[in-house]
């Protein structure tokens, strides 16, 4: 037995009230990647609140452990 197609979201309801929504799966992973997007540029505004801070190349390789 094959889902049917539908245009847009299914709602779900139990005891007469919205419990849940069922998603294509094209429509789910746009999303997340919006919610992504959303949590990328709130990250870069809170980097963007404090100072930028410099340090040369070789002192931060001096301070990284050695790998083999």
């Amino acid at each position: 037995m094959g889902a049917q197609r539908t245009n847009g979201p299914q709602l779900i309801v139990r005891n007469g009230r919205p419990a849940g929504v069922i998603l294509g799966i094209q429509e789910y992973e746009r999303i997340l990647e919006r919610l992504e997007d959303a949590d990328d540029l709130k990250a870069l505004r809170r980097m963007r609140q404090k100072p930028l801070k410099f340090r040369k190349l070789e002192d931060f390789l001096r301070e990284q452990p050695r790998r083999v």
